[in-house]
Parts: C-alpha cells; structure tokens; sequence
C-alpha cells in the first residue's frame, strides 16, 4: 500500500514564499543548519509550512537511502517553520519534544510538510508528513515547540 501526498487543495492552503532567501536562511530566520543541508522554504502561512531538502549523499545511509538523522533534521526545521507560521519573523522557536515515525526510506529530495494543530501562550503542538517527489509517504512526525519573541532578545 502506497501512501501519497495531501491532495492538492490542502497544498495550495500554504503561501508559496517567493522570496529569494541566502543558503543560511529559511523563511526569514538565520540558520547555519539550513544551509548545510541545502534546506529551501517553499511555502508558509495559514498555520502551514513546507521546506524541502535535497538529496546529498554525504547524508545518506549505507544503502545510499536518505540518513535518518537528516530526515529528522529536516522534520525538525519543517514543524518547527509551522510552529512559527502566523509571524515567521517575529518568533524562532526551541523544540520541546519530537516524535518520528519511519515508514519508507527516500532515496531523492524529500518534502516536509507541517500545520500547527494548536497555538498557546508560549507552545505549539505540530504535526508533519514527509514525502518524496513521487508523492510517497515517507514518514511523519509530531511536535511541541516553545515560541521566542526576537523582539523582546
């Protein structure tokens, strides 16, 4: 069985982000991460957020399939932007806690796609799908991030 990718009117519920960022930036905020693994936000807002990573195979495992260490850096990045959604440049975030279900290995770019399901005070409770250019799900992840005001830094 063959999962894929959210259909494409839940997609287009993202913002596409037209702005073209430095390789040490995604959406706005500066991150050294983000140029090591190449990652490129894609698309941000309502609640949403879409990063993607290419394949590299200096992040490959011994099968030349993507690393689990860097699809869980990608996870990371990607609820962490969605977590962050409402005002990606007021806020960077801090992960609490992150769980990650495995499920199929990619051996091309991979595409994290997240929504913030809730917003408190200071926590975001996100989830994400990863998927392959085919549409193949990859795996899934679910998140709490604490929200911090670069503003009041």
């Amino acid at each position: 069985m063959t999962t894929t990718a959210p259909s494409t009117a839940v997609d287009n519920a993202i913002p596409a982000y037209t702005v073209d960022e430095p390789a040490n930036q995604i959406f706005g905020l500066s991150m050294a991460l983000a140029e090591a693994f190449l990652l490129k936000g894609e698309a941000i807002g309502n609640e949403r957020a879409r990063v993607r990573m290419p394949y590299q195979k200096q992040y490959t495992n011994s099968r030349g399939d993507m690393h689990g260490g860097a699809i869980a850096t990608l996870l990371d990045v990607g609820l962490s932007c969605a977590a962050r959604a409402h005002d990606p440049s007021r806020y960077g975030v801090i992960t609490v806690d992150l769980t990650i279900h495995y499920i199929a290995p990619g051996s091309g770019d991979v595409v994290c796609t997240a929504v913030c399901e809730k917003r408190g005070k200071s926590l975001s409770f996100v989830r994400g799908e990863l998927h392959d250019d085919a549409g193949n799900l990859l795996g899934l992840a679910t998140g709490t991030f604490k929200l911090v005001d670069k503003q009041k830094i």
